[in-house]
């Protein structure tokens, strides 16, 4: 096995260990890169199937690629697609930064969907190496009946044992991309010739919801919503770009998402705490 069989391997053993351990499950899906492996890895697991509904929390701020993308590959992929429209602005906390309340939305759009869908556990597509709080994260993360998460009452995993017998009212996050990098999905995407969002791949952006970029050539790292989300300069315009510029880049993934700012880590962390994915 090669070190993306590796990785696919384990993936795919978390996805069947969370499907026999708990009832009720659902995946998170932002039509990003990893949550799209994903799906990928999920109809590996389930030999083509996928045995749960996938669910958008959707601001209606997403881009109009990303829409385009959404409703291309839901038919094409025969995806269940729950979609909870997110809660306004104004129901959110504001202490927190204009950029954490707009993501804050979605932590009310989560709320709505536990409550409606009482789901015992949901797939999020989240990576240790994305930023510091994700570090923090098990595979297999209980959360209160509220989603809310304690990051300091986590469950000890060592040598691929997992807790997956939980008390009842227990909300587990399940996390089947926690050990890859983002070398590693570009890489497998790239193996699996997996479609994704054109805006990963750069190109000449004059301007950007009201930004200035002269025309320079650029690409989104992270997606995002409007408001919250911007293109990093990258000449990178196909999959073999990006793969070789990240082997070299010094710059992070989230830099394009005021929320991956290293002095907003802590309104980060209130949030993933409330339930953000």
């Amino acid at each position: 096995m090669d070190h993306l069989d590796r990785l696919e391997a384990q993936s795919v053993y978390i996805f069947r260990e969370a499907f026999a351990k708990i009832d009720n499950l659902g995946m998170f899906w932002s039509f990003g890169k990893d949550s799209t492996v994903m799906i990928h890895l999920a109809r590996k697991a389930f030999f083509g199937n996928i045995p749960f509904p996938l669910i958008h929390c959707d601001t209606e701020l997403e881009m109009e690629e990303v829409y385009a993308y959404r409703d291309k590959y839901v038919k094409e992929w025969d995806i269940e697609l729950i979609t909870e429209l997110c809660p306004p602005l104004e129901t959110t906390d504001p202490t927190l930064p204009d950029a954490a309340r707009l993501a804050a939305r979605k932590t009310g759009g989560v709320k709505q969907a536990m409550a409606k869908y009482k789901f015992g556990g949901l797939f999020a597509g989240i990576r240790r190496d994305e930023e510091g709080t994700r570090a923090k994260e098990r595979y297999f993360s209980p959360r209160n009946q509220d989603s809310q998460w304690d990051v300091k009452d986590q469950p000890p995993e060592f040598w691929d044992q997992f807790t997956t017998d939980f008390p009842p009212g227990t909300h587990v996050r399940i996390h089947p991309l926690l050990h890859w990098t983002e070398l590693d999905v570009w890489e497998y995407v790239k193996r699996e010739n997996i479609p994704m969002v054109s805006l990963y791949y750069a190109k000449k952006y004059h301007e950007f919801e009201g930004r200035d970029f002269g025309g320079a050539m650029m690409r989104f790292r992270s997606l995002g919503e409007k408001g919250i989300t911007w293109p990093l300069a990258s000449d990178a315009t196909n999959i073999d770009e990006v793969i070789a510029e990240l082997k070299v880049t010094k710059v992070s993934e989230r830099s394009g998402r005021p929320m991956g700012a290293d002095e907003d880590e802590s309104s980060f962390e209130r949030l993933r705490a409330d339930g953000y994915m």
